[in-house]
């Protein structure tokens, strides 16, 4: 009966744990976001597919 609650204790502690892992680095580590900078077309070539898309 003493394995088995140590067990449940061990999981819970376990999963407790790994969760502050996850959520520390989800403040720790914000996503930043990439503003593209596109350059203008050079080319006729380039035009074109420019307008292409």
């Amino acid at each position: 009966m003493k394995d088995y609650k140590l067990k449940i204790i061990l999981s819970m502690l376990a999963g407790v744990v790994f969760s502050f892992v996850f959520i520390f680095l989800a403040f720790i580590l914000p996503v930043k976001k990439h503003e593209q900078i596109r350059k203008l077309p050079q080319g006729m070539l380039e035009k074109v597919s420019e307008h292409l898309k």
